[in-house]
């Protein structure tokens, strides 16, 4: 089978920079990487110059929602499709991400598991890890994608039902969300108990357990229950954004997860956020950029598909939000491929460059780690070591 190599002006291979490198393909994974400007091509390779282009592994994006459409009202676009419908949209979503050199995502809330079953169908699409409807109380936050359940026995039942369906993660709504009216974002929706059973019972199947939490009480209670990743973190006390010590230590000293909501993409004639999160927003982006000072474990997790401003594929605006947070560009790059690949559990063959891991690869023009907005001007995009965009000087 003939080879592929990849001539970059540079190289972030997920920790470190190289120059010059030349990168080499076969049956879907990088087999060697060849620093220098000098480095032979093989005989049996394909050349494909990349000139002035940075090579880095394919972007994750650790919270999305596929069955989102990125519309002005989602729920209720959701609603309105059936099942072909669904699998349809979802497919031009996960488009939208490879588009963008997303070739990995966290799905962190579908209806009654699409994202398997667009797993299952195939096609050209990015690695999904599934969690299936998220695991909430009756009439709680997303209750309309079937996940309610209540009390211990519930709970474990959910989580045991989601593990026999071949989830590779437990989504637990630990407060309420924005996205469901009636909800509260102040309180938790499951006790202290309830939380602890749901770790349990899923760390028994061998899964992890990220926990939605805006409430204080509710990231107290997932810290308490020991969770693997807590998303938004946002930990609203009914009036303010507050983030004790304590609390910052023990996600620091943990290694927890944060999934940081970051990433915000241009609307034409602008778009206001609703005015609660307007009002909370400088102080939750500052109590991220306290954890990220403290070195805390924080990605990036989009929640791609919620609105207009998250479409699919916004992930490099989160990772240049990271960055106006008080992270390097190479850490933010490091966030978005190594660090995130970790955290969705993909780690051993995900968001590296290097032998033995998968070819999910992208090349963008100019250098990131000096200029993370280089992340916008995608060249090319490779999955399984398969062009899905080419550069326009090898198009077919």
């Amino acid at each position: 089978m003939t080879r592929t190599a990849l001539r970059a002006a540079r190289l972030f291979d997920g920790t470190a920079c190289v120059d010059d490198p030349l990168v080499l393909l076969a049956d879907g994974r990088v087999t060697e990487v060849r620093p220098g400007r000098d480095a032979p091509v093989p005989d049996d390779a394909e050349l494909v110059e990349l000139p002035g282009a940075t090579l880095l592994p394919g972007l994750v994006d650790t919270h999305v929602h596929l069955a989102f459409d990125g519309g002005p009202d989602p729920v209720t676009a959701l609603a309105d499709r059936d099942e072909d419908a669904l699998l349809a949209a979802m497919g031009a979503a996960a488009a939208a991400q490879l588009a963008a050199g997303v070739t990995t995502v966290r799905d962190l809330g579908d209806r009654d598991f699409s994202a398997l079953r667009l797993r299952e169908r195939g096609g050209s699409l990015p690695t999904i890890v599934a969690a299936g409807p998220p695991i909430t109380s009756p009439g709680g936050h997303c209750h309309f994608l079937g996940g309610a359940a209540q009390g211990v026995a519930g709970v474990r039942a959910a989580v045991r039902a989601h593990a026999e369906r071949g989830v590779d993660v437990i989504k637990v709504m630990a407060s309420g969300g924005m996205l469901t009216e009636g909800s509260d974002i102040a309180g938790g929706q499951f006790s202290a108990g309830e939380l602890r059973v749901v770790v349990e019972e899923a760390h028994r199947h061998g899964l992890p357990v990220t926990a939605h939490a805006h409430a204080l009480t509710a990231v107290r209670d997932a810290v308490d229950a020991r969770v693997d990743g807590i998303e938004h973190c946002t930990c609203f006390d009914g009036e303010r954004i507050v983030l004790p010590p304590e609390l910052a230590d023990a996600l620091v000293t943990r290694r927890i997860a944060i999934g940081s909501t970051v990433g915000l993409a241009p609307v034409p004639g602008g778009m206001a956020p609703p005015p609660l999160l307007a009002r909370l927003l400088p102080d939750l982006l500052a109590a991220h950029a306290t954890l990220i000072r403290a070195g805390a474990l924080v990605v990036a997790g989009t929640d791609a598909g919620i609105a207009p401003p998250k479409p699919h594929g916004v992930l490099p605006y989160g990772l240049a939000q990271l960055v106006d947070l008080g992270m390097t560009p190479p850490e933010a790059l490091r966030a978005g491929t190594a660090t995130a690949a970790q955290v969705c559990g993909v780690g051993d063959r995900k968001g590296r460059v290097a032998p033995g891991y998968d070819a999910d690869l992208l090349a963008v023009a100019g250098d990131p780690t000096v200029d993370i907005g280089a992340l916008l001007a995608p060249v090319a995009v490779l999955v399984a070591g398969r062009f899905v965009r080419r550069p326009a000087a090898v198009a077919s």
